[in-house]
Order: C-alpha cells, then sequence, then structure tokens
C-alpha cells in the first residue's frame, strides 16, 4: 500500500505593508526636520560641522556669512533632479518640502531661542543625535534632506548597501575639508558629532526592518 500523498501547506501570505497616512508624513515632515533644525543650530553655535549638503551649507557660511538657512535650500536644488528620476515624485515632493521647511526653521528658531554657555563636546554629541533621529524620521516616511541623503537612498534601496554606513564615510570627507575654515579642534569634535549622527542611523535604520512607506 503506497503512502499517503503528502498534503501541501499553503505558504503564509506575506504581510501587508502599512502605508503611512498623509497626515502621518506631515507630522513626520514637521517633526523631522524640526529635530535636524536644532541639530544644525547647535552645531552652528559651536563653530562644528557636520556632512552632506547641510555641511556644505555650514561651510559656506563660515566662509561668506550667507545665512544657513538660503544657502542650503540652494544647495539642494541641483539633486531633485535625481530624486525625481530614481526615486520617484513622492519621494521628490516630500525631500522638497522637507529642505524648505528645514531651511526655514534654520532661520526662524534662533530669533525664540539663545545660548549663555555650549559646551562644544555638548553640541556635538546632541547636535548629532537630534540630526540622526530627525533624518530617521524622514527616511521612515519616504523623504530625505535632499543631497547625499538621495545618493545614500538609492544605493541601500538598489544594492543592499547600508545607508549609516554610506553617509559615514561620505560625510567624514566632507568634514575632512573643513580645514580651511576650522580649527583642528573644532573639526575633531566635528568628526564626533558626524560619528554619532551615523550611528543613529547605522542602528536603526536597516534594509527591511521598516515596511511602513
Amino acid at each position: 500500500m503506497s503512502p499517503p500523498a503528502a498534503i501541501a501547506t499553503p505558504a503564509p501570505a506575506a504581510p501587508a505593508v502599512a502605508r503611512h497616512r498623509p497626515y502621518e508624513d506631515l507630522q513626520a515632515l514637521a517633526t523631522g526636520t524640526l529635530f535636524v533644525a536644532l541639530g544644525v543650530i547647535l552645531f552652528k553655535e559651536a563653530g562644528l560641522l557636520t556632512g552632506g549638503t547641510v555641511g556644505l551649507a555650514l561651510l559656506a557660511h563660515y566662509a561668506t556669512g550667507v545665512d544657513f538657512g538660503l544657502g542650503y535650500f540652494l544647495v539642494n536644488l541641483p539633486f531633485y533632479v535625481l530624486a525625481w528620476i530614481r526615486m520617484g515624485a513622492a519621494f521628490t515632493l516630500k525631500t522638497f518640502a522637507a529642505v524648505g521647511l528645514l531651511s526655514l526653521m534654520a532661520h526662524l528658531l534662533p530669533l525664540g531661542m539663545a545660548f549663555q554657555h555650549l559646551s562644544p563636546v555638548l553640541a556635538a554629541v546632541l547636535g548629532g543625535l537630534l540630526c540622526g533621529t530627525g533624518m530617521l524620521i524622514l527616511f521612515r516616511h519616504r523623504a530625505s534632506l535632499g543631497g547625499l541623503n538621495v545618493l545614500v537612498l538609492y544605493l541601500q534601496e538598489h544594492f543592499g548597501w547600508r545607508a549609516g554606513k554610506v553617509q559615514m564615510v561620505l560625510d567624514s570627507l566632507i568634514v575632512l575639508g573643513a580645514f580651511a575654515v576650522a580649527d583642528v579642534e573644532r573639526i575633531a569634535l566635528s568628526v564626533l558629532g558626524a560619528v554619532v549622527l551615523n550611528l543613529t542611523l547605522a542602528v536603526n535604520h536597516k534594509p527591511g526592518r521598516y515596511l511602513a512607506v
């Protein structure tokens, strides 16, 4: 007597991907850019730098005195083409909104807050944490802060390269280019801030771990 045929067990259905609602995206854009703006203000008040287009805008601010918010908005303009082609219209529009909000917040927040004393070490660590957390919020809602963030997210989505690690390498190169406008101590603290920022991303932003879009 032949053994009974094995009964095929259907594979479990893949869990549905939870999609963010528009009001959730708006809340994330506001919160994420606010966190990053606070981190940038800490960096700027302590005379520190960071990577990405934020770092480029800070370099322009230190070298020429141009307003950070304006410089940051202008530096990001060329990257919208890559974002539109590679990441889609929704991502590009969210990124444009995030860049605009960050530029506005970085300009307006200093009008309502001031520091009597700010330790550069605290500014590096706390600024890195705030920027990293804010960027993490934006990444999870399919937005970014433009510039290198677009390239980093594209590399992660298409090649599986960890966003935090790639961003850390690029940011370190930008910070090392700051010797023209800062002393060794400020640059060392800037590297510390960049490491804290990107470790926050590397630990919390991994491919496939967060499914909401």
